[in-house]
């Protein structure tokens, strides 16, 4: 298993004032021992106007194949066009074709998506229209990743709709398209399977958990990010993210088969509204590994 971290740990939250820059941090992750970095397309790093011609995109990789860091996904900055309305569709494909060029350029082995409205964002009459559009403009955005050979991840949370576990189960279904699969971020799939955070009409917890959410999704999953969840959100938002083993997640037992699940060749490791995160990022790295030494030594 190959470990990246993500950029955006260090731009987003308690760092959007003073972002650091994608040089900075992708030195730092190098020297730190990390295999890879998984990139942000939010403002100031990989967005599309700072990397518009091939060869800017070029240099990117080569920097980063200098460093021995290899590209784990690329979180791309869709927020221009919302995929929940219909209005926005054309807007919307054009805005993610865009992206996905972007990825097959720099060698991304994947796109993350997310569903963009905010929970509670959407009226119950049109919940389920919502949904339905939603899975049709997906099925077209996936044959799009198709044809750039870049797979398409969504990433659920508690920040947006559709995360329950019974929904992300049928969202992946209706999308029904093989280059469509799901982002498993272990802090958010803990909100959702066992809090069951910020949820649409009545509240929707598994009885086993993170594991059993996993064990649903196993075979629709395209990429992960291992971090701990303490059972609370980020400004009544989205999950925090803790240091692994700092939080509620049984590492003993989810970790093994984690590591079972097919198709997936990196761990991301994501500390995102951390405030000491780069304090933390040797640290970081170290307890993940310790979390993978102690599955495999099962």
């Amino acid at each position: 298993m190959k470990l990246s971290m993500g950029a955006w740990s260090f731009s987003f939250g308690p760092f959007a004032a003073a972002p650091k820059s994608l040089d900075e941090i992708a030195r730092r992750l190098a020297k730190a021992g990390f295999a890879g970095i998984e990139l942000s397309g939010h403002p100031p790093h990989v967005t599309l106007d700072r990397y518009a011609t091939a060869a800017s995109r070029v240099e990117l990789r080569r920097f980063l194949s200098d460093l021995g860091l290899g590209i784990s996904g690329f979180s791309a900055d869709l927020t221009g066009a919302n995929p929940l309305a219909g209005h926005d569709r054309a807007a919307y494909l054009d805005l993610f074709r865009r992206n996905v060029e972007l990825c097959a350029e720099i060698g991304s082995p994947s796109i993350r998506v997310d569903t963009f409205g905010a929970p509670g964002s959407i009226g119950g009459d049109q919940y389920h229209a919502a949904f339905y559009r939603l899975a049709d403009l997906w099925r077209d955005c996936a044959d799009a990743a198709r044809q750039a050979q870049v797979p398409m991840v969504w990433e659920f949370e508690p920040g947006f709709v559709f995360n329950k576990p019974s929904e992300v189960l049928e969202l992946h279904e209706r999308v029904g398209h093989p280059w469509f699969r799901i982002l498993f971020d272990t802090a958010h799939a803990y909100m959702c399977s066992v809090v069951g955070s910020r949820q649409h009409g009545k509240r929707e917890v598994l009885e086993g958990g993170v594991a059993e959410f996993l064990e649903m999704l196993h075979s629709a999953i395209g990429a992960v990010h291992v971090i701990d969840s303490d059972g609370s959100l980020v400004g009544d938002e989205t999950s925090t993210h803790v240091p692994i083993g700092d939080g509620r997640i049984p590492w003993s037992f989810l970790a093994p088969r984690l590591l079972s699940v097919p198709h997936v060749e990196w761990w991301c490791a994501d500390l995102c509204f951390c405030a000491e995160a780069w304090e933390l990022v040797e640290d970081n790295l170290k307890r993940v590994r310790d979390v993978i030494a102690a599955a495999r030594a099962e």
